[in-house]
């Protein structure tokens, strides 16, 4: 059988020198040894090919045709939250791998060749039928904004298009957050509009479990949408919608000409400005987690260099992750007054992901929920009363954790200490 698209991704494969880095994060950031690994899935099933040197191995095994894809090599692809911590260690210390892009080639692969997952098959569907990942109406979409008299593009013209994604949308524990921040920019004299009903998904989802095609008809949409609301900036609270416009959309020229922002580098820009100014006092001590998708995924695709990764491109065209969205957030923290910041080990590029990406959640929610805890365990080393995000999939996640083990840390969006930071206002 032709593997073509996992021949495309040879030299990454071959690339690889075993050395196993991409288990850890980069040595002389390790801190303790219990914080000291990057990888959920080695981490949880304890065997190398789980690993990003394991599943490389595997490809090029596959394209040698000394192996065969299987179910079995299926279920240790699909075991992955496609976080990218893999590839911060590799190009920060080692090698000079894109391994996330070479996860979702074998993604693809199982999906052509017919080794899915029915969870993932789920999404699809729903994305179909509905325009989003959640399994709900599509009538329901611009519920969350009901009462906030948020102009609508289908009927004017706006200067900021904001772009709410499927989690905040859909997820009843979650809409509040996605209101606070809607309301947030309003106040603050922004021209924000949005689709409301005709929102659709950002379709990085579906590209992550192996349905690449599935997002360009998503892109296209966005573009259309885009354009129509004379919108000059789009902004999300979803760190997914940001990593799907900043890099997965021009990796696959898929362009929408327009200024992306994550609404805390929005946001971090009105409070330096003095146009939002946040007088409350919140005594608190709290700690931040960086969602992967935001921070290590979420810097902007760096095109323009077509050489052999096993020659070392130049430093200006890796995707270290180490140009990602971490200042913003953490700098919005430390404008409320009383908030007392406690860092993790594992922070910025380094960070632990949450569990829920790359279709983990859907598929393997257990091996989900195993992930955020250990986050869980590492934010409350720090003394913190709550870990803050800025990520609808880690809060879901994060939440369900701590409910189930009984512990009292609080999950908050960096919006609801901004809230809190206006004093009642």
């Amino acid at each position: 059988m032709s593997h073509t698209q996992l021949e495309s991704m040879r030299s990454d494969y071959e690339g690889c020198s075993r050395c196993s880095c991409c288990k850890w994060i980069p040595h002389a950031q390790i801190m303790s040894w219990r914080y000291a690994k990057s990888c959920p899935a080695v981490d949880r099933y304890n065997f190398h090919a789980y690993s990003a040197s394991g599943k490389l191995n595997m490809a090029l095994s596959i394209i040698d045709k000394r192996s065969e894809l299987s179910d079995a090599v299926a279920s240790v692809i699909y075991r992955c939250q496609l976080c990218g911590a893999c590839q911060v260690s590799c190009q920060n210390y080692r090698d000079d791998i894109d391994h996330c892009d070479s996860f979702h080639v074998m993604r693809s692969t199982c999906v052509q060749e017919g080794f899915v997952l029915p969870e993932h098959l789920d999404i699809i569907e729903s994305m179909k039928r509905d325009d989003n990942t959640m399994g709900m109406s599509k009538a329901q979409r611009g519920d969350w904004a009901a009462g906030l008299d948020i102009p609508d593009i289908n009927t004017r013209k706006v200067d900021v298009l904001f772009h709410a994604g499927c989690r905040y949308s859909y997820d009843g524990k979650l809409q509040e957050t996605v209101r606070k921040w809607a309301t947030f920019l309003k106040k603050a004299g922004i021209n924000i509009g949005i689709a409301g009903r005709d929102e659709a998904c950002c379709g990085g989802r579906a590209y992550e479990i192996g349905y690449q095609g599935e997002m360009k008809n998503y892109a296209e949409d966005m573009a259309s949408r885009v354009k129509a609301s004379g919108a000059h900036t789009l902004v999300t609270p979803c760190s997914d919608c940001y990593y799907a416009f900043k890099y997965l959309y021009p990796k696959n020229n898929l362009g929408m000409n327009v200024k992306v922002l994550h609404t805390t580098e929005l946001t971090d820009g009105l409070v330096r400005q003095g146009i939002i100014r946040l007088k409350g006092t919140v005594p608190m001590k709290v700690t931040y987690h960086d969602p992967c998708h935001l921070g290590r995924r979420g810097e902007s695709y760096k095109s323009g260099w077509n050489g052999d990764v096993k020659l070392m491109r130049p430093v200006q065209f890796k995707q270290t992750g180490r140009e990602g969205i971490f200042d913003e957030p953490r700098n919005l923290i430390k404008a409320v007054s009383g908030v007392e910041l406690r860092e993790m080990e594992r922070i910025r590029e380094y960070s632990w992901c949450c569990g829920a990406g790359g279709g983990v959640l859907e598929a393997e929610p257990d091996f989900a929920v195993w992930t955020a805890k250990d986050r869980i365990e590492e934010a409350k080393t720090t003394g913190a009363e709550a870990i803050v995000t800025a990520c609808p999939w880690c809060e879901h996640l994060f939440a369900e954790a701590i409910k189930a083990t009984g512990d009292t840390m609080k999950v908050l969006d960096v919006v609801d200490l901004l809230e809190l930071g206006l004093g009642g206002e």
